[in-house]
């Protein structure tokens, strides 16, 4: 047993040590990419001297050295931001960083923050005749196709100012009650999925917000919350029973858009 754990811990740590490597390896790249402040100068090294990157970035040299050589130090997610900032990353690359540093982006929270639906998710929203819409972190509806705003009874009343969130809907509307004849099952489902969002929304404080409101406002949702349940967002057939058309049945679509990750594509399509 004892040798199990210690094969387990040696694992561990070697992963940890290729993921420090690739780091490493990732901003030396980076930073030798990148054009000096006074060009024209004779340079045995192309791109920035680490002493430059770290002045761009208002860090001390020594961070810059020992994160390229990939020591076992953990520099603040406030460091990392600022040799981002300093690098000229962009969006997928700065993701990248953060992931091999293990680190939360301090910039994720302003990105998420009123974001508005990617462009691509908003594009196939409107050109879908189904019911489709597309939630972000903290399950607000950012877009929904007019099929989606008939289905959802409730869900975009004029009389509900703000941006429609599914999760208060689907646990605290009447008109969700009556939409889903399943309710209570639904809304463990539901439940479970926003948790494994949250796992990684966390830091937001608009999620924290949801969960906090949804407590105080829901004990079915307190009771489901307590329990832990963990799913991913997956498809499957749904039934509605619409006020206007009677019982409905769709299968379920969920996909992720490719630059934000955290944002959900949900199409509804009638099942034969």
């Amino acid at each position: 047993m004892m040798d199990h754990e210690q094969d387990e811990h040696g694992e561990h740590t070697e992963h940890a040590g290729q993921q420090r490597r690739e780091l490493g390896a990732f901003v030396r790249a980076r930073r030798e990419n990148l054009s000096p402040d006074t060009p024209g100068t004779r340079r045995r090294t192309p791109g920035l001297r680490r002493e430059e990157l770290a002045a761009r970035a208002g860090i001390g040299a020594t961070w810059v050295t020992w994160i390229e050589q990939g020591r076992a130090v953990r520099p603040s997610a406030a460091t990392f931001a600022r040799l981002a900032d300093a690098l000229g990353l962009g969006q997928a690359e700065r993701a990248y960083l953060f992931a091999l540093a293990a680190r939360h982006d301090p910039a994720d929270l302003s990105m998420r923050a009123g974001a508005g639906a990617p462009p691509a998710i908003a594009a196939i929203v409107a050109a879908l005749p189904h019911p489709a819409y597309a939630i972000d972190p903290a399950w607000d509806v950012i877009v929904a196709n007019t099929a989606a705003q008939h289905l959802f009874a409730g869900l975009f009343d004029h009389r509900n100012p703000g941006v429609p969130n599914l999760l208060h809907y689907v646990f605290t509307d009447p008109a969700a009650r009556a939409l889903l004849p399943d309710h209570e099952a639904r809304c463990a489902r539901a439940m479970a999925e926003f948790r494994r969002d949250y796992g990684r929304g966390m830091h937001d404080p608009r999620v924290r917000s949801v969960v906090e409101a949804l407590q105080g406002n829901s004990p079915l949702f307190a009771r489901l919350w307590a329990q832990q349940g963990v799913l991913g967002r997956e498809g499957g057939p749904r039934r509605f029973d619409h006020p206007q058309d009677g019982a409905l049945f769709f299968m379920q679509h969920v996909l992720a858009d490719v630059d934000r990750g955290d944002f959900r594509l949900i199409a509804l399509i009638p099942a034969q």
